[in-house]
């Protein structure tokens, strides 16, 4: 479900009407279904190179994970965080960084630990926790500081559903 922002965008289904839909890995605002007009996940893989792009430049607040692939906690939180991001659709961009190739990204935050969740809106930290924590706390975590759901975030155009891949 996840896209590089190398590689534009990718194809997402549509939790509420299995539509298909390309997102793009940066834009205004947040994806919606084509189709249905709901919102859909909004879920990035990137690296030092895209970060500005995809995560500074953002619109939306983004949930910037921290991980490496050796990581028993990382891949043990990483469904949870998928979880929320179909959850919180609209209202949330997560964005995954792998430690090992983004050493950037890892200075400029102080990465000590990981997995390290960096919150984020207009490229600024809105809070960090770092450690695995189950869904339900991160939820709790993220909810605190997300601006309420009354300020819906402008949307990202989709291609109408004949145009879909």
């Amino acid at each position: 479900m996840s896209t590089t922002a190398k590689g534009h965008s990718t194809v997402v289904v549509c939790p509420h009407c299995s539509a298909r839909n390309r997102v793009p890995a940066a834009a205004r605002g947040a994806p919606r279904c084509g189709n249905c007009r709901n919102p859909v996940p909004w879920i990035v893989d990137t690296s030092d190179a895209d970060f500005t792009t995809v995560v500074d430049e953002a619109t939306v607040p983004v949930l910037v994970d921290v991980w490496a692939p050796w990581c028993g906690p990382c891949r043990m939180v990483s469904p949870a965080l998928e979880q929320l991001a179909t959850e919180l659709a609209g209202r949330l961009k997560l964005v995954k960084i792998n430690a090992d190739e983004a050493p950037e990204v890892s200075r400029r935050f102080e990465v000590r630990a990981i997995p390290t969740l960096i919150l984020m809106l207009h490229g600024q930290v809105i809070d960090k926790q770092i450690g695995a924590a189950p869904a339900h706390a991160l939820r709790s975590w993220l909810t605190a500081h997300l601006p309420s759901e009354d300020v819906g975030p402008a949307r990202v155009n989709n291609p109408p559903p004949g145009d879909r891949p």
